[in-house]
């Protein structure tokens, strides 16, 4: 019986809450104007704080009557702007009450409320657009479909220091990518912006500063303009530098920092330039402090990252100042167990996203390791720092997966760490298992990271081998994604690199000739060049020469037939030319060449080709047929000089390239000995 009762319970606890919430709903219907605005004021003192509220007049359908006593003309401005901060209030309650917003077509009332003359209904509109375009469920486009939106905003921004801070933040929120930034670039965003930076609000200064950062990442077109912009008799970039001064609130000089960085990475400022080396980098490694806060300290940290990401010399800088490889280790002890964080809500928040400051260390340190050697060994001596990595790779959060394969990748780039720290500590083991099942942002990486492991003086190859890692590579050739192709196929190569026979012959039977030949067809050139690559690199050895083209010697004498008729690029072809070099360097595999009419022409074409790197190339060829120590050879030099190729060699022996001209000499004597 009890389960019986629990319906109408529900039902009545239900009907109570919404009875009390109806009240603020029927007054909007009320004939007379004075009481709906009273009504509507009552409903904005009622839902203030009070999420339960917001949810309950959104379900009694609070919302179509707002937005359409917002939009009557009938109705005074002076309620259309209480409907406006009633709905902003109900958007500042939970995403749902965003969706449910949003479903009901606000953005466009509230856009069409911009076009008013009153100053307050303005302003009320755009703080709520603010709320609303500031929630993560909120699709950017939706400021982008009509093309008279963002001038109009442009315009609206002369108007108060309310409308000023509203768009600039709403901006700022909607510029995500090259067509949000291009839009808001064409319709003057950087002139109408730049003397906010100047305002008496420091609200206002803020979000016109967020605005610039988000306008110049990755934008050299923005970043350009922007450091000729004059604000006052200053350029930008000297008022960005002032803004980060210590004396500034942390928040600008994180956003400052910011501008100057993306900036600087779109190559509008030289990264010597000393607002770089003694300003902006200097102020970021300040923000990894751990007198910070965890958002400070992980913005701060992934800032300087992408900073000093492509130059070795800020590296260098960056890991000298302030002691800061040592200071990012703090970053995996946080928070820690003497803790100076008295406020519990503070440290519940911290508790629940201390994994991005770990994932914020491994990018810096990925960084700061990406070319020197000394700084490599640096981050791999902090203390547990191998193990930490090794740690991060199994964590639950994929970004911090990442940023530890980003961060091994970058450190494996090191022939030392290879054959010392990455072999104590076995990284090849959890690497393996990263790669068994990862999405491919992880797999691209890690694959790469692969690679290097797998390079004949890392002692990690043999056990990688033995752990079925030819399959594993074989399988990520096949792949949609061209990176997770290369990184397969380069892999391979540098396994087959001087490899037994049994690893080659595992290799194809593996990869099949099918895949083969379909990676040589691939329309990615570094797929391409890759597998050349690899066939160069399986085609070693006469033994193995002999062997591979025994078997598969036809299929391999059409890919090559097919790409030297091909329209491919000069290193493509040059490699080609060197996968027929190998073959003719065969003891029986000399034959396949010898006996193809064809690819005998193609020899003799490209010894006459313009560029010499292809001349070379097939010289190697004509070299390793007519070496007069082997057997047969009698026999190939007279069909080659049937062919001509004696003149041409005569020919080449006077070329003004000294390396051609010594190969064509010495494959003359051939002829005399």
């Amino acid at each position: 019986m009890a389960c019986l009762l629990e319906t109408p319970i529900r039902m009545s606890v239900l009907s109570e809450v919404t009875a009390s919430s109806r009240h603020y709903v029927d007054r909007l219907f009320d004939p007379d104007p004075q009481k709906v605005l009273q009504g509507v004021i009552d409903m904005k003192n009622a839902v203030i704080g009070n999420n339960k509220q917001k949810a309950n007049l959104i379900v009694l359908g609070a919302v179509p009557r707002l937005l359409y006593l917002l939009q009557q003309e009938a109705s005074s401005t002076e309620l259309k702007a209480e409907c406006a901060v009633v709905l902003g209030s109900l958007a500042m309650g939970t995403e749902n009450n965003v969706k449910s917003l949003l479903d009901c077509h606000i953005i466009p009332s509230l856009l069409q409320g911009l076009l008013s003359p009153d100053l307050k209904f303005i302003e009320a509109c755009l703080r709520c657009l603010r709320t609303v375009f500031t929630s993560p469920v909120t699709p950017e486009e939706l400021l982008y479909t009509d093309a008279t939106v963002i001038p109009h905003l442009m315009v609206l921004l002369s108007r108060s220091r309310y409308t000023q801070e509203y768009i600039c933040q709403i901006f700022s929120h909607c510029c995500k990518g090259p067509d949000h930034q291009t839009i808001l670039f064409n319709h003057g965003a950087v002139q109408n912006i730049a003397h906010l930076l100047t305002s008496v609000s420091y609200k206002v200064r803020m979000q016109a500063l967020k605005c610039f950062s988000v306008l110049a990442f990755e934008n050299p077109q923005v970043s350009m303009t922007l450091v000729n912009v004059l604000v006052d008799g200053e350029l930008l970039p000297q008022i960005f530098v002032k803004m980060l001064q210590r004396d500034k609130p942390i928040e600008m000089q994180l956003t400052s920092a910011k501008c100057l960085t993306y900036m600087c990475r779109a190559g509008a400022i030289r990264t010597d330039d000393s607002c770089i080396v003694l300003k902006t980098l200097p102020c970021l490694v300040r923000m990894c402090s751990k007198e910070r806060l965890l958002e400070e300290r992980v913005e701060g940290a992934e800032t300087l990252a992408y900073l000093i990401e492509p130059d070795v010399e800020l590296q260098r800088i960056a890991s000298i100042t302030d002691h800061l490889i040592a200071m990012l280790a703090d970053y995996f002890k946080y928070p820690s167990s003497v803790s100076a964080i008295t406020d519990i809500k503070r440290l519940d928040h911290d508790l629940k996203h201390a994994h991005e400051l770990r994932q914020a260390a491994f990018k810096l340190y990925a960084s700061l390791g990406a070319n020197d050697e000394d700084i490599r060994k640096k981050i791999i001596e902090t203390e547990n720092m191998m193990d930490r990595i090794v740690t991060g790779l199994s964590e639950s959060s994929v970004k911090v997966r990442l940023a530890a394969v980003r961060c091994l990748h970058s450190l494996s780039r090191s022939v030392q760490q290879l054959r010392t720290s990455f072999q104590d500590h076995a990284v090849w083991k959890p690497l393996m298992k990263v790669l068994q099942n990862a999405p491919d942002e992880i797999l691209v990486v890690a694959s790469s990271m692969l690679c290097n492991l797998l390079l004949e003086f890392s002692p990690s190859k043999e056990p990688i081998l033995e752990s079925g890692a030819v399959e594993l590579l074989c399988g990520l050739t096949q792949s949609e994604n061209p990176a997770l192709r290369v990184n397969g196929i380069w892999a391979l190569m540098n396994m087959a690199f001087q490899a037994e026979q049994k690893i080659k012959a595992d290799i194809l039977r593996s990869l099949s000739t099918e895949q083969l030949f379909r990676l040589l067809s691939d329309s990615d050139l570094n797929v391409l060049m890759k597998t050349l690559g690899l066939l160069r690199n399986l085609l070693s050895t006469r033994p193995h020469i002999d062997k591979i083209m025994s078997t598969h010697g036809k299929q391999i004498m059409q890919a090559v037939t097919l790409i030297l008729e091909g329209e491919h690029n000069i290193e493509v072809k040059e490699q080609t030319l060197c996968i027929l070099a190998n073959i003719a360097d065969g003891t029986t595999a000399k034959e396949l060449i010898m006996t193809n009419d064809d690819i005998l022409q193609k020899i003799k074409y490209y010894m006459g080709h313009s560029h010499v790197k292809l001349q070379l190339a097939a010289m190697f060829c004509i070299s390793n047929l007519i070496w007069n120590e082997e057997e047969g050879s009698q026999e190939r030099q007279d069909k080659l000089r049937d062919m001509g190729i004696v003149d041409i060699l005569h020919k080449l022996s006077q070329s003004p390239d000294s390396n051609l001209c010594d190969k064509a000499k010495t494959a003359l004597q051939q002829y005399l000995a």
